[in-house]
């Protein structure tokens, strides 16, 4: 039995991902204003709910249903240990901490994989074709925005396994649509993929914060040297005059 459950996924999460985009961390990346300091944290809330999700699929790869979607070649772990290694250094593992909004997300991923294995493939679809989708678009705002050379921080987009992301995500979303899955089934997906952007929300919005504060300074160095120059180029101007 399909039910077309990748179809279901776009239409279900469409009001979820548009508030997802929304949120100021967000709208700020797009715009080309990321902060090193959030970034960095990121990075480190990632590799928490990649690690999560990550082992969870791997325990449940002969799964039926789950089986149909283990892809390891999409897998982020390792790509985010590079970045955080990049970010903080040797000592990474040490450095970096999961957040509060991290935390109920990686709790959310051990439970329903305890509980209701199948409802991991709503993680799959919010974090995995998110990422196939807008990756690269992304990786070049965060170079640009924090003056990163090639592969240096941004390891998290890059799919080497995957030659042909298009084609890919196509294969995907049909892998998805053949689920031997009922209605019912489907619709705990739908309602769990919601909350699966509403976690991440919550990673974001946890960020503002920082990257508020980062741009305020910004403001405030950039206010500096304009006073200080104008005050240097009136000095000159009155040594000439005499």
């Amino acid at each position: 039995m399909s039910v077309n459950l990748a179809a279901q996924l776009r239409e279900g999460t469409k009001k979820s991902h548009t508030m997802a985009e929304n949120v100021g961390f967000i709208r700020c990346f797009l715009k080309g204003t990321v902060e090193k300091t959030s970034y960095r944290k990121l990075a480190g809330n990632l590799y928490f709910v990649y690690t999560a999700m990550e082992e969870e699929m791997e325990r449940h790869k002969d799964h039926p249903i789950l089986s149909k979607l283990y892809f390891p070649e999409l897998n982020r772990k390792q790509a985010l240990e590079q970045d955080l290694f990049f970010y903080y250094g040797a000592n990474w593992r040490e450095a970096v901490q999961p957040s509060e909004a991290a935390q109920a997300y990686v709790a959310r991923i051990r439970e329903i994989s305890e509980q209701d294995p199948v409802v991991l493939i709503s993680h799959l679809y919010t974090r995995y074709l998110g990422d196939l989708s807008g990756g690269q678009i992304l990786k070049g705002i965060a170079q640009t925005a924090m003056n990163l050379s090639d592969g240096q921080g941004t390891q998290f987009y890059e799919f080497d396994e995957i030659p042909d992301e298009k084609a890919f995500k196509t294969n995907y979303r049909q892998a998805m649509n053949d689920l031997p899955i009922d209605q019912e089934t489907a619709d705990r997906i739908v309602d769990e993929a919601n909350a699966a952007f509403r976690m991440n929300m919550n990673m974001f919005e946890e960020l503002e914060g920082n990257l508020v504060k980062a741009i305020g300074i910004m403001l405030f160095n950039a206010l500096t040297r304009k006073r200080n120059r104008g005050a240097t180029e009136l000095a000159t101007a009155a040594d000439s005059a005499n």
